[in-house]
């Protein structure tokens, strides 16, 4: 999941430096929904793997 989000804000990098506003801005957003959920995830299973120990 991070990984996917890492490459959504590098297509939005690159496509804001070469002037495409709306891709980059779609890429961004679809990177921070990636990396919230991510984040979610990884404290879950933090959450999860405490209990069972």
């Amino acid at each position: 999941m991070l990984r996917w989000a890492i490459t959504f804000i590098i297509i939005a990098l690159i496509a804001g430096v070469l002037g495409f506003g709306g891709i980059a801005g779609a890429s961004a957003g679809i990177a921070k929904i990636l990396f919230f959920i991510f984040l979610v995830l990884f404290i879950l299973s933090l959450i999860k793997g405490g209990i069972k120990k």
